[in-house]
């Protein structure tokens, strides 16, 4: 079956969105409206199905997947294998949920573990791999070729523990952006900033002269409530302690109540606990804890905040409708530091089995592959997701603006560092980092909490 020639209808229809990113040199026609490359809008590709033959004879066969990787990224997901359930016969079922770390941890301890998960946390993975060695399965020779191909030396590194490699990247993600209206902002005279200092002077005079608040911010997302305060300590570590300092950091070669990581701390404080600066249209500073991370930025397009800072994914979260663009009604730019350097800030997850039955392994070799990036990116036509995997042709992203953000991850300028969180040890970094964020900005002291995240340390 796997040998023959099947004809696959790949679906790239829809107007691209066009984001280009002012700050990072990013550049395009902001009224690009094709999908990109060679999926075309609204055409169909063939998929040769010869290039599945090195799998076999899978048919009849599924493999359960465990992900907190939700609408509307779910629905391109599962479009993404469509390819490989066609010419394999492998059935994908597809299970995301908000409660994906908590959950996950609980399921392994029943015995009740997916045949693959997709780790958005290497500090968790290493907690799994520790914690549970006899549960996991290292990742097959066939992956590991794929990821020595198509991944840098770091990102295979962040799939592994102890020297071992169990889990290679899957998607990617750019962290350091803010929202805004682009026609607020002219129509106020407001320029993008261009320093941290001119981002809070900015922050400064729309608190002044606007009956709106200029930030609206949210923690909240179910058991994982809290990471989004974490990223805004790590793009401050970055701007403020540097890269050397911010590694050290999670690593634990300095404390995690050192004295740059209170600064660090403060210096966030400056914007999300004035209450003179957020949480426009949603409360008081504590507010910040309830308000949902996938909804708190809706304030920027229907005119009760002025920004939001968040990644680039959070470009799918826009209501239907919403035109992302430097002339439409959200845009973006780069969180910026001190004007020189480009600190990056970003993310993404990796695929673990549980199991190693042949379609299992099949299916984690192909999502290592620029076969399966390509199709991702194809099956995600208004934008949103980007991918470190080097085989990913990014005339098939959707956008300008995740053209741009694949590109700052490429770009050798770029000071790339991977949410530190996301790399600490997993009762740390999505937990009492996570339940930290959320003593602060409902009225714990910055030496308060980072103490207590020290004393957590394993």
């Amino acid at each position: 079956m796997a040998s023959n020639r099947r004809r696959l209808a790949v679906v790239a229809g829809g107007a691209g969105l066009a984001l280009v990113l002012a700050a990072c040199g990013g550049g395009g026609d902001d009224d690009t409206s094709d999908g990109g490359g060679d999926s075309g809008g609204g055409t169909a590709e063939d998929i040769d199905c010869a290039a599945y033959d090195e799998f076999g004879d899978l048919e009849g066969t599924s493999v359960s997947i465990y992900t907190s990787i939700v609408e509307p990224e779910q629905t391109q997901q599962e479009m993404s294998y469509d390819a490989f359930e066609e010419c394999t016969g492998v059935t994908v079922d597809y299970e995301g949920s908000r409660e994906f770390e908590a959950q996950l941890l609980v399921r392994i301890q029943a015995g009740n573990t997916p045949d693959i998960a997709y780790m958005p946390q290497p500090g968790l993975l290493n907690t799994i791999v520790s914690d549970y060695p006899d549960e996991v399965v290292e990742a097959p020779e066939a992956t590991v070729a794929n990821v020595d191909e198509f991944f840098s030396e770091d990102w295979k590194e962040y799939g592994s523990v102890d020297g071992t490699f169990y889990a290679a990247p899957l998607g990617a993600n750019a962290k350091s952006f803010v929202w805004y209206n682009p026609a607020a902002f002219a129509d106020a005279g407001y320029e993008i900033p261009e320093t941290w200092d001119e981002l809070l002077e900015l922050s400064e005079t729309i608190a002044t002269e606007q009956e709106v608040l200029p930030w609206c911010v949210g923690f909240e997302s179910g058991d994982a409530t809290g990471w989004p305060g974490t990223d805004w300590i790590e793009d401050v570590v970055l701007r403020t302690a540097g890269p050397e300092v911010y590694d050290q950091w999670y690593k634990h070669e300095i404390p995690f109540n050192d004295p740059q990581i209170v600064d660090a701390f403060d210096e966030a404080g400056q914007i999300l606990k004035n209450p003179d600066y957020v949480n426009a249209g949603l409360g008081g500073v504590d507010s910040i804890a309830t308000t949902a991370w996938d909804q708190a930025g809706t304030g920027v397009l229907d005119g009760t905040c002025w920004m939001y800072r968040m990644a680039n994914f959070y470009a799918t979260q826009w209501p239907e409708g919403t035109e992302v663009g430097s002339d439409g009604d959200v845009y973006a730019f780069y969180l910026p530091g001190d004007g020189e350097s480009q600190p990056m800030l970003g993310g993404g997850e990796f695929v673990l089995a549980f199991d190693d039955r042949p379609e299992v392994q099949a299916f984690q070799t192909y999502l290592a592959s620029a076969d399966w990036a390509n199709q991702k990116a194809i099956a995600t036509p208004d934008g949103g997701w980007i991918s470190a995997n080097n085989g990913l042709d990014v005339n098939n992203l959707a956008t300008e603006f995740d053209q741009d953000a694949a590109a700052i991850l490429a770009d050798e300028e770029t000071v790339f560092r991977f949410d530190g969180s996301d790399l600490m040890p997993g009762e740390v970094g999505a937990g009492t980092f996570w339940t930290g964020m959320v003593n602060w900005v409902t009225g714990s002291s910055t030496q308060e909490v980072t103490d207590q995240i020290e004393n957590s340390w394993p």
